[in-house]
């Protein structure tokens, strides 16, 4: 069963996040798009900060035979909380909550407890590790359903330019994800998705493969610089930030033909996350 559990738990890897994001962004709902960003860029945050400062082990740490290296390398990192099950029920629940369509909400509640699973099934992780994550997960999917975060004026403009200072401020040697973390919450901060979804499906298909190319291009492409730069926390917090820009502003632009200027469509009234 290791390689059907594999195949589950990658669904819970950061490239998934992006696609997933970024389509519900550009096909679904553009300002809630920003609002579950930045729920997300917190809840990754949080997600680290907890893993480096409690450095609580894994279940293999001390018997390396209970977990394949196929599993291993989906472990980056201490145990507590689980980042899979934790970033999943952000971003899963997160569209669920704003959405608040029934059959969305089982479809994602069933993809989130099978990602949470695997992490169990593939031995990477303590039950403890899963449940914290599953309730960081929800506490943040509420906050992305329910924040109001500011996009005008300086209250679009500041917070992002504290928190790349913060990432100059940081010494080489911080943990990578602090950088991707800062870097996603500045960018989903500073952006301001303003165009309309498309309603025709060649119109979505033609943004959701574009801006899919587009997008991972600057990924992979960034992904290609210097590891001295990229160790950086501000390198690699301007990175995701630039990431954030390509999706929300530059794929908008150049896709303005399927890609509208105009007020998005007014989200429905969320519901609470169970």
């Amino acid at each position: 069963m290791d390689s059907f559990w594999l195949m589950v738990t990658n669904l819970g890897r950061d490239e998934v996040f992006i696609v997933a994001l970024a389509l519900y962004t550009w096909l679904v709902r553009p300002s809630g798009g920003r609002d579950l960003g930045i729920a997300f860029a917190l809840s990754y945050l949080t997600n680290t900060a907890l893993k480096y400062g409690l450095d609580l082990p894994r279940p293999f740490w001390s018997d390396p035979s209970v977990a394949s290296e196929a599993a291993k390398a989906t472990a980056g990192g201490p145990g507590l909380p689980s980042g899979h099950a934790q970033m999943s029920a952000t971003l899963y629940l997160g569209m669920a909550a704003q959405l608040a369509r029934p059959g969305f909400w089982w479809a994602a509640a069933a993809l989130v407890a099978l990602i949470s699973l695997s992490r169990l099934a593939l031995n990477v992780h303590y039950p403890s590790d899963t449940i914290v994550g599953l309730l960081l997960g929800v506490c943040f999917a509420a906050l992305g359903a329910r924040g109001h975060f500011p996009d005008h004026a300086l209250g679009r403009w500041l917070p992002p330019a504290l928190v790349l200072l913060v990432a100059a401020l940081l010494p080489a040697g911080t943990p990578r994800e602090v950088g991707a973390g800062l870097g996603l919450l500045a960018g989903f901060w500073a952006v301001r998705p303003t165009f309309t979804p498309p309603r025709d499906w060649t119109g979505r298909l033609i943004v959701a493969v574009a801006g899919l190319v587009l997008v991972f291009g600057v990924y992979f492409g960034l992904g290609a610089l210097p590891e001295s730069l990229k160790d950086l926390p501000l390198g690699r917090a301007l990175r995701y930030a630039l990431l954030v820009a390509t999706a929300a502003w530059a794929v908008p632009t150049l896709l303005r033909r399927w890609l509208p200027s105009g007020a998005a469509p007014a989200p429905a009234t969320p519901q609470a996350v169970h």
